[in-house]
Order: structure tokens, then C-alpha cells, then sequence
């Protein structure tokens, strides 16, 4: 299958690589410096104890998704509105679409955009990228997909991918669960620094993560989403399995990129205004993260990092 990854950062460029060692076709959409030692040397695909260089192409021109068949839409939430009008002229109607994105709202906000229809998809993997070229894999990588007419043809060419699948008549809710787990962890991580397993050792972090996740079942209850499985528990499971793992919020701070904060614990407090739910954990980790955003992005000007 020819298959297009929109957003190469960690997350596309992970399941475009074991795509692409299944024999498929893929082409990962990035910016300049990522595409340039694609192009040179190949995906680096790093497992830790083993590292192999797959075979993809690469462009930072958005046209090329033209003629694919499956697209891995990979952006940051801030940016699905703008990518979407960036890719609408050269997909056809018969692409099938996946959002492989954190928050709840991205998949219908693309589908708004494309005018056609686009499959949720509920991300749990560890990665980070280790440089250009170069994708990390800490832990996990299962998927839940939303139930569609497509949804079997996604699973059935994902599955020999290694990639697992599962089709979820919930979609809604499984996003909500994966999202309370980001509202949970990725400020924090994004705040101090440090990754899941570090994070928890500290003195009423877990007390935090509690109150900030009661506050997102509130929400999700008045919006009428049933949220799938025991969210504490798998809390509280993240920590074991992916110990080593920064935040994506941690690693865009780092970077000095901009957060996906506002759709994450800042849409709960968004909801929480809407249906007169108190939500002051979820504002206090929303505002503070905001506030260690400007001040890295200070540094990062000072020092010249890019």
C-alpha cells in the first residue's frame, strides 16, 4: 500500500518505519532537516538494544501525500486545521484517513476541513526522536482504531506491521481515556522535566494526578462520554510500563515548540467553565505549563538553540 505520514515527528515516523519494514510504501511529510537525512540515509529505527536503518522517502512538500492511500495524519493539534487545508487538494476521496493525534475533537476537526470522513485513533507508544533521521522507541504501541467501513482494511495492514490493532465501538471514549491519561502525566512531565517513573516518586504527586483526573471523568460525565476501562488503574500503569518516557508536552517544551496544553487539560477547563464543573487542578497544570513555555522559549532565543 502507498502510505503517507503527515507529521513525521516521533510518533509518524514510528509507524511509518514498521510500515515500511513490512513492504510498503511510505512517505513521511517533515520539515527540512529530518527530510534531508531521510532522504540521505534512511529512517533510523532505535529500539535501544537494536537500531536499523528502514527504507522510506521523505519531502517537506505536502503534495506528496498525492496518491496515497493511507495517510497517518500525525500533526500537533494546533496545527490539524491549517495541515488539513494544506493536504485537501491532493487527497482523493477514497484515501483513507487516520488521526493519530492526541485530544478528542481532532478527527471531527479534520473531517470539517476535508469534507470526508476521517478515522479516530487512540495512540499508546513511547517514542522520541534521537535527531534528524533518527526515531526512539521506549515501550508499547498498540492502537485503537474507530469503528468505520475502513476500519478492517486499516487493521488488516497494520496487524503484519507488528503494529497492534484494536476496533473500538467507543471511539469516544477511548480518546477520553487516553486523553485523561495525557491530562494526568504530560503537564507534569512538561513542568519538571522528568519522565513517568522519575515523576511519581515525588512527594503528593500522585495526589495531584487523582484530583486532576477526577475533575476529567466530571467533564467527560457532563459531556456525555462513557470512558472506557479503569482510567486510575492505567494511570497508575503508565509509570511501570513506559518509566523512561518524557511527555510530548516535555519534549516540545524542551524544544521550544509550541504545547498541545490548550487541548489537553486546557480543554477540560474549557468544558468545565462550559458546564459549571470547578476544574482548578486542570487550570493550575494548563497555566503553569504555559508559564515554563515562555520561559524555555526565552532561553532558547538567549542561547541561540534551535
Amino acid at each position: 500500500m502507498k502510505i503517507a505520514v503527515m507529521g513525521a515527528g516521533a510518533v509518524g515516523c514510528y509507524y511509518g518505519a514498521m510500515l515500511a519494514r513490512a513492504g510498503h510504501d511510505v512517505m513521511l511529510i517533515g520539515r527540512p532537516t529530518h527530510v534531508e537525512a531521510v532522504n540521505r540515509d534512511g529512517l533510523l529505527l532505535d529500539f535501544g538494544a537494536s537500531q536499523k536503518y528502514v527504507a522510506v522517502t521523505a519531502s517537506t512538500d505536502v503534495a506528496s501525500v498525492a496518491g496515497a492511500e493511507l495517510i497517518l495524519f500525525c500533526v500537533k493539534s494546533t496545527d490539524t486545521v491549517d495541515a488539513g487545508q494544506q493536504i485537501k487538494p491532493f487527497i482523493g476521496k477514497d484515501t483513507i484517513i487516520l488521526s493519530l493525534q492526541n485530544g478528542v475533537d481532532n478527527a471531527e476537526r479534520l473531517a470539517g476541513v476535508l469534507d470526508q470522513p476521517v478515522i479516530p485513533v487512540v495512540v499508546y507508544v513511547a517514542t522520541s526522536m534521537g535527531g534528524a533521521g533518527h526515531v526512539k522507541h521506549h515501550g508499547r504501541g498498540e492502537l485503537v482504531i474507530g469503528m468505520s467501513p475502513q476500519s478492517q482494511v486499516v487493521a488488516d495492514t497494520l496487524r503484519p506491521a507488528l503494529i497492534p490493532v484494536e476496533i473500538s465501538e467507543n471511539a469516544d471514549g477511548a480518546l477520553w481515556a487516553k486523553m485523561i491519561l495525557n491530562c494526568a502525566y504530560n503537564a507534569l512531565s512538561a513542568i519538571t522535566q522528568r519522565p513517568y517513573g522519575e515523576l511519581v516518586q515525588g512527594e503528593g504527586v500522585w495526589d495531584v494526578m487523582r484530583t486532576a483526573v477526577d475533575e476529567c471523568l466530571a467533564v467527560a460525565k457532563a459531556c456525555g462520554v462513557t470512558v472506557q476501562g479503569d482510567v486510575w488503574a492505567a494511570v497508575e500503569k503508565i509509570a511501570d510500563t513506559m518509566p523512561a518516557q518524557f511527555s510530548s508536552t516535555a519534549q516540545d517544551l524542551a524544544r521550544g515548540k509550541t504545547s498541545e496544553i490548550d487541548f489537553l487539560n486546557g480543554y477540560i477547563v474549557r468544558k468545565g467553565k462550559e458546564f459549571g464543573i470547578p476544574t482548578p487542578t486542570n487550570f493550575v497544570l494548563t497555566s503553569l505549563t504555559k508559564l515554563c513555555a515562555v520561559k524555555k522559549f526565552t532561553s532558547v532565543q538567549k542561547t541561540g538553540l534551535s
